[in-house]
């Protein structure tokens, strides 16, 4: 009988490694921020403390739906944005907890504002202000509406 559990739980562990967890917006709001002074910069920051819900996804292959904002098509800076660009962090007063930046594996071909699915993995950074708080890795687009 034991071997026959330790059989099934080695046979689940690669789905479960593998398997996409989706995430809503609600989700990335597990986070405070307070002003941390940047030296380089010679200004002040919002630092991020990730909340334990959003810790247990860092590593997780996940899936979001959002805006697609391309900030430098040449460059490859894109972001996926809980709100259209009219309204995102940058442009309309909302806070850095709604957008990710994304790292897609191949140039994307979509516009800004399109909705869409990007599914990758999720990394957390607090420190590097030259990017974003919510960083999307090895991206594709699972769904375009």
């Amino acid at each position: 009988m034991r071997k026959v559990y330790i059989l099934l739980i080695l046979i689940s562990m690669p789905f479960h490694l593998f398997a996409q967890q989706k995430l809503s917006w609600d989700g990335f709001a597990d986070v405070s921020f307070h002003d941390v002074y940047n030296v380089h910069y010679d200004e002040y920051f919002m630092k991020p403390t990730f909340g334990p819900n959003i810790q247990s996804y860092e590593g997780s292959k996940i899936s979001i739906r959002g805006y697609f904002l391309d900030f430098s098509y040449k460059e490859g800076f894109y972001m996926v944005s809980r709100n259209p660009m009219s309204s995102c962090f940058f442009c309309g007063g909302a806070g850095p907890e709604t957008i990710i930046e994304v790292n897609f594996k191949n140039k994307p071909k979509y516009k800004t504002d399109q909705v869409i699915v990007v599914v990758g993995i999720l990394e957390l950074n607090a420190d590097d202000v030259d990017h974003c708080n919510y960083i999307l890795k090895e991206a594709t687009v699972k769904l375009v509406q």
